[in-house]
């Protein structure tokens, strides 16, 4: 499974982006809590989840900075 693109990210809404930020963080949790029991199967959830999370945060923080430049 391939790293999820940055383009896709930039494609959602304001209210998506939030959702989804969530979601990956929940995401991430749940990770770590397998993780903590021995019951995570698939190591690389945790580079692509935090590779994810990333991508959205810049996302945000680039349209933050772009509407406070515009006022």
């Amino acid at each position: 499974m391939p790293l999820p693109k940055i383009s896709e990210a930039r494609e959602f809404s304001d209210e998506q982006l939030v959702e989804e930020i969530l979601a990956v963080k929940k995401q991430l949790f749940q990770l770590r809590l397998q993780k903590a029991t021995r019951q995570l199967e698939k190591p690389h959830q945790f580079r692509h989840a935090r590779h994810r999370l990333s991508q959205l945060l810049t996302v945000e923080t680039e349209r933050k900075h772009s509407s406070k430049s515009t006022d």
